[in-house]
């Protein structure tokens, strides 16, 4: 079965491009002010056109309140809302009955004993993303370029879709996959020049190394 990738924090049409064109499965939009990647609606409006539809694309957020939810998606139409906050199952829960869309939630992981937050939500999240837990002092959840020992996920089964994130890059993915396992992989920072500046040449070695 193909390894899916999903390229998170996309801030242009020629990243989204290069995405596309090499392959995403998913395409991340930011929606969280204090992130080098962050786009309001409007831009992801834009960016979202240039998205074929059996590219599933995907809103993060954290810690939304309704009106934030809503002054995006009615903007825009998106297929999965990824949530990297501190939002509990009854939140999920609530978020999936009045959105109607598929829910990806996103655990923060340092150690083997951190994999058993998931339980809580195998019974409301529709997938799950495990992303390593962010540095001392950092103001973002993700994106921060660090990872975490991928061996705690080896044989792990949770019911549900997961992808695996933190500190990936086309020289360590192949690795990563083999030694978790995961059936997807979720990128961002390890797919750019700067923070928040995407580069298409990264995104295709990415792509190319995740499936090779």
């Amino acid at each position: 079965m193909a390894i899916e990738v999903k390229i998170c924090g996309i801030t242009d049409e020629e990243s989204m491009d290069a995405a596309i064109e090499a392959g995403a499965d998913y395409v991340g939009l930011v929606f969280y002010p204090p992130s080098p990647r962050a786009v309001t609606p409007d831009r992801a409006a834009e960016l979202v056109e240039f998205a074929p539809g059996e590219v599933s694309k995907v809103g993060l957020f954290v810690d939304p309140d309704d009106a934030t939810l809503d002054a995006v998606l009615t903007r825009i139409r998106l297929d999965l809302l990824q949530l990297h906050g501190n939002e509990t199952p009854e939140r999920i829960e609530a978020i999936r009955l009045e959105y109607g869309l598929p829910v990806m939630k996103v655990l923060s992981v340092a150690q083997a004993e951190d994999l058993a937050a998931a339980e809580p939500f195998l019974a409301v999240a529709d997938r799950l993303l495990f992303d390593a837990k962010p540095p001392k002092g950092a103001i973002l959840p993700g994106g921060n370029a660090v990872s975490f020992d991928w061996t705690i996920l080896a044989g792990r089964k949770w019911g549900l879709p997961w992808m695996l994130a933190g500190g990936l890059t086309s020289a360590n993915v192949a690795e990563a996959l083999r030694i978790s396992g995961a059936p997807a992989v979720d990128v961002s920072s390890g797919v750019e020049s700067a923070p928040g500046v995407k580069d298409p040449a990264k995104i295709r070695a990415f792509i190319k190394a995740a499936r090779g």
